[in-house]
């Protein structure tokens, strides 16, 4: 089964498949390349670049002093959930400098994910500027990191101003069980959306 931009599910043999394109988005170094990776069903496509001296004053690294890859144009997975529904996991790059990437990728995406760092939640507000100007719904995964503090989802929130249908949910993008739940959680309320 293939999928058509302009005419949606082509049947081949008996089945019809649905895909649905879900971005995967927040800032730099929150754990987009770790999500898509513990949730694709395929090895995912990425496209990471050691960090050189060339991003020094242009990537903050101060909030994750170990990162040593970035994403310079996107990671890819995919996920079948049914017979009937795949989605495709498109992870965007978080620095600025890589904005112009996302009119290519929000093009026909249902919604975007987006993972935020408690931590570094004022780093979140620029991405969430273009969810809302791709105008593409979004649901909130509170990434686990090691050491930091838990806040409760109502925390998040409020601090992020977020309308209160919004998910917000705790995950740790480094397993797999609590990726898939966050991804469902987001699923499920793109299909509330569309009752």
């Amino acid at each position: 089964m293939l999928d058509s931009p302009d005419r949606g599910p082509v049947h081949l043999g008996r089945s019809v498949r649905t895909t649905v394109k879900i971005l995967v988005v927040g800032h730099f170094g929150v754990g987009k390349t770790t999500f898509v990776g513990s949730i694709s069903e395929i090895e995912p496509l990425r496209t990471e670049e050691l960090i050189t001296e060339a991003s020094a004053g242009v990537d903050d690294l101060a909030g994750t002093p170990d990162k040593t890859t970035t994403t310079v144009a996107l990671d890819f997975g995919r996920l079948t959930l049914s017979e009937e529904l795949v989605l495709y996991l498109f992870g965007t790059p978080g620095q600025q400098r890589f904005q112009q990437l996302w009119e290519d990728l929000s093009i026909g995406a249902l919604g975007a994910l987006l993972l935020v760092d408690p931590e570094r939640l004022g780093e979140s507000f620029p991405v969430l500027d273009l969810v809302e100007q791709y105008g593409l719904p979004c649901a909130v995964g509170v990434n686990r990191f090691d050491g930091s503090p838990s806040y409760a989802a109502e925390e998040v929130r409020e601090a992020l101003n977020l309308p209160d249908d919004v998910p917000v949910v705790p995950c740790d993008v480094r397993d797999q069980a609590s990726s898939a739940n966050t991804l469902i959680t987001f699923v499920e309320y793109l299909l509330s959306r569309t009752d």
